[in-house]
């Protein structure tokens, strides 16, 4: 079967649940094999949708949408799921061991292929300390384990099933410093050589992607890198802004009791 490249098209879609009330009109997007970017904009303004059209869990009422330069209605849906990873904000874990639990993004990886993808995100560190190492059941949907750790074994089985497209929905959780600098690395790996896209909801872990969008009611109204936006100091540096003060007032208060 024909590797997945990860190029995306999308060429003057519509969208609407209720007809009344449209999320797109004439939209319009196109994302390089590859490239990272990072949706953003308050709720309802069709982030989730945007990402469930491109997953075709939903199809557009008009307009095309291409993977590889193929409508992507004219391939095996089969094909599209195959090559998409994607990371919930709570990740699915079931009651297991931690090696099972990885194991899960490719059932016939080896035990040392599953190590390697721990190591390679680097949440071989957590799992060493951990009283049975890989052996370590996680308990009931892993609640053993913190959100970081949770997100962590994720990416292991992300770097495990290497799908060609990867969607991120970001994690809002409060994932403690030292684990969110971890999270951070680990998704700048996983992302590295495939199309990804997050669903952004902490600005601060996405300064490193190729570009961000800023959406408004179905609208691109801002595009561009962290810097990029900063600079223009629009929409997304009041947003960036606000959310660094507020960061940086709750460690303040974190300090104080």
């Amino acid at each position: 079967a024909l590797k997945m490249q990860g190029k995306i098209s999308l060429k003057h879609i519509d969208f609407a649940y209720k007809e009344s009330k449209p999320i797109f009109s004439d939209f319009n997007l196109e994302i390089r094999a590859g490239e990272s970017i990072a949706l953003v904009g308050e709720t309802g303004t069709g982030k989730t949708t945007l990402v469930n059209m491109i997953c075709r869990f939903y199809e557009p009422a008009k307009g095309v949408i291409e993977i590889d330069d193929m409508d992507y209605t004219k391939v095996p849906l089969k094909w599209i799921h195959k090559s998409l990873g994607y990371v919930q904000q709570v990740p699915h874990l079931f009651q297991g061991s931690v090696l099972e639990n990885i194991r899960y993004g490719k059932l016939s990886a080896s035990d040392d292929e599953v190590m390697e993808a721990a190591r390679l995100v680097r949440a071989d560190e957590f799992i060493q300390n951990l009283p049975a190492k890989y052996d370590y059941s996680v308990g009931e949907s892993g609640n053993l384990l913190s959100t970081g750790q949770k997100q962590l074994i994720a990416f292991a089985r992300v770097v495990l099933a290497d799908p060609a497209l990867l969607i991120l929905d970001e994690a809002t959780a409060s994932i403690d410093t030292e684990t969110e600098q971890l999270v951070q690395e680990a998704m700048h790996i996983v992302l590295s050589g495939r199309t990804g896209i997050i669903v952004a909801h902490r600005l601060s872990t996405i300064r490193q992607v190729d570009r961000i969008l800023m959406l408004h009611k179905g609208e691109i109204i801002e595009m561009g890198s962290h810097k990029e936006l900063m600079r223009l100091k629009g929409r997304y540096y009041k947003l960036y802004m606000n959310q660094f003060m507020q960061e940086v007032a709750e460690e303040e208060l974190k300090k104080e009791v």
